[in-house]
């Protein structure tokens, strides 16, 4: 399979996870992108954040549309994650790649372990 319709099933993914769940992309982007496409991992963590923001802005519309998106509780949130987004995004390249994957791996264990028991 060409590298072209690997990404393509890749991102099909992601967007599923931002459709069903409002997000989570990143969880299939990451590993998608460094694993199976053989994408560097740090370009594979800086590439998930760039193919999320348009597949976050096609769930929010269709959310939106369906009137379950609340913008005046989503500002906050909005204004915060922008602003740990610039920081986070400054000291990336800082970071070693060990610790930004055992973090990442952390998370996505944390966030499966509250999905299946706090039900």
């Amino acid at each position: 399979m060409k590298n072209t319709a690997k990404y393509a099933v890749t991102g099909a993914l992601a967007g599923a996870a931002n459709g069903f769940f409002g997000a989570g992309g990143g969880l299939f982007l990451v590993p998608l992108l460094a694993g199976w496409t053989k994408l560097e991992q740090r370009r594979a963590f800086a590439t998930s954040v760039a193919v999320i923001l348009p597949l976050s802005i096609v769930s929010a519309v269709i959310y939106w549309i369906r009137g379950g998106l609340d913008f005046a509780t989503a500002w906050p949130y909005l204004i915060g994650g922008a602003i740990g987004g610039v920081i986070a995004g400054r000291i990336f390249q800082k970071v070693d790649m060990v610790w930004l994957r055992r973090v990442f791996g952390l998370l996505i264990l944390y966030g499966g372990v509250r999905a299946v028991l706090l039900l």
